[in-house]
């Protein structure tokens, strides 16, 4: 068997006790052997300003080297105001630059989005999208993945507590997978 797809995943969230967390770690244990899911921290990343572009902060090159390395990447946000936290955008930003050398580009994406409210971040989805699309990152289209009431999922050990639920995501991880085979670079 050859090795699996490297899929790095970015948590919009940065709170310990973060339900978009907890949704990514239920994702990697849903992933099948073909693919390896790793949660790439973001919340040290500091703010992007063009002016280090020169010089820059070594937690930027570390995290562009590791998106450079995966195969695709898998978003996963909560709302905020409409769109995806601070520290999402911040971390799409330094990926992105300088101009001309992103680390993003061609890398095939996913987008889920949850909240505890009723429209599952729908906003947050779609304008992370937008930079996306800009960014030259082809995103799965179907299913698409906007889980409301997230602060009722899960099970005392942060498991996925409804079947129906853990059914949905296990279909999205197949269609995803099935999407990275398909775009990722050989």
């Amino acid at each position: 068997m050859s090795n699996p797809r490297d899929v790095a995943v970015l948590v919009g969230s940065l709170r310990k006790d973060s339900l978009n967390r907890k949704l990514a770690q239920a994702l990697v244990a849903l992933a099948p052997a073909s693919v390896k899911l790793e949660l790439v921290e973001i919340g040290h990343l500091p703010l992007y300003n063009q002016d280090l572009d020169a010089d820059p902060p070594a937690a930027w090159t570390a995290f562009r080297d590791r998106i450079r390395r995966a195969d695709g990447v898998l978003f996963v946000t909560p709302e905020y105001n409409r769109s995806v936290p601070a520290a999402m955008k911040n971390a799409i930003d330094v990926g992105s630059r300088p101009y001309g050398q992103s680390a993003w580009d061609g890398k095939p994406g996913g987008v889920v989005s949850a909240s505890p409210g009723a429209i599952g971040g729908f906003g947050a989805n779609h304008h992370l999208r937008q930079s996306l699309v800009f960014l030259n990152v082809p995103v799965l289209q179907q299913p698409e993945a906007y889980l409301s009431g997230v602060d009722k999922l899960f099970d005392a050990q942060g498991g996925i507590a409804n079947e129906s639920t853990r059914g949905f995501l296990q279909k999205y991880m197949d269609a995803y997978t099935a999407w990275l085979e398909r775009n990722a670079a050989r």
